[in-house]
């Protein structure tokens, strides 16, 4: 009987002798898995837009012939189509300013009592600086608003129809906005955009000899393709 109880015993002593007392336990080192922070995509301040532009003027004048006002003087600015780009700087989700470049080249023609004559032909950098709220919580559609102010620069104008002299004035004007981007995808999307520019420079064609302000108020009514950083 003690013979067959022999190797019972020794396992049993060689078990305990292997088994870690409840002091040693609390003496091994315990391993906890750290939580992996989620990846964030890196938001962008930036975006730009290239639009196709239609500008079309919404004229009306004052104009005088040698220092007396002509009743029914009025002028006829031609339509135009051109590249437009705009660059956007966000302040916040909602908040942006946008910069408005681009040049457009226009005809003035007499109209009312100086109808059929040809006046001029002067090229337009009207730089824009904008203040936009935008809305974000329509999906896809993000419509925006804005306000600002525009600088306008006359260049390279060019008396027609027997006149000497044609000169526009440089001139400030106030902007307003209205627009939205369909976004295809985090990055690219869709414009459509309209602007109300109020703009009214000196004019003088032959030295003076006619003079006054021409209204141009043109609106800006554009469509293109929109790039979020």
């Amino acid at each position: 009987m003690t013979t067959r109880l022999l190797p019972t015993v020794l396992s049993a002593v060689l078990l305990a002798g292997t088994a870690p007392t409840g002091a040693q336990a609390a003496d091994l080192p315990s391993y906890k898995v750290q939580p992996v922070a989620p990846i964030l995509a890196q938001w962008s301040p930036w975006m730009i837009r290239g639009r196709a532009l239609v500008v079309v003027p919404q004229e009306d004048a004052s104009l005088r012939i040698g220092g007396v006002t002509v009743p029914g003087a009025d002028v006829s600015i031609s339509t135009s189509v051109v590249p437009e780009l705009d660059i956007s700087y966000f302040f916040t989700k909602n908040t942006a300013a946008e910069l408005i470049l681009g040049v457009t080249p226009h005809r003035v023609k007499g109209a009312g009592a100086l109808a059929g004559a040809r006046i001029g032909s002067a090229w337009l950098l009207p730089p824009t600086l904008m203040l936009q709220y935008h809305f974000t919580d329509l999906g896809r559609i993000k419509p925006y608003v804005g306000a600002g102010v525009n600088y306008t620069v006359f260049f390279n104008e060019k008396a027609k129809g027997g006149f000497t002299d044609f000169d526009l004035k440089d001139s400030f004007g106030l902007a307003l906005q209205a627009g939205f981007d369909y976004m295809i995808d985090e990055h690219w999307g869709i414009n459509f955009d309209v602007k109300k520019i109020f703009l009214e420079p000196k004019v003088k064609v032959n030295n003076g000899l006619v003079s006054g302000k021409v209204k141009i108020d043109p609106w800006l009514i554009g469509t293109g393709v929109t790039y979020k950083f």
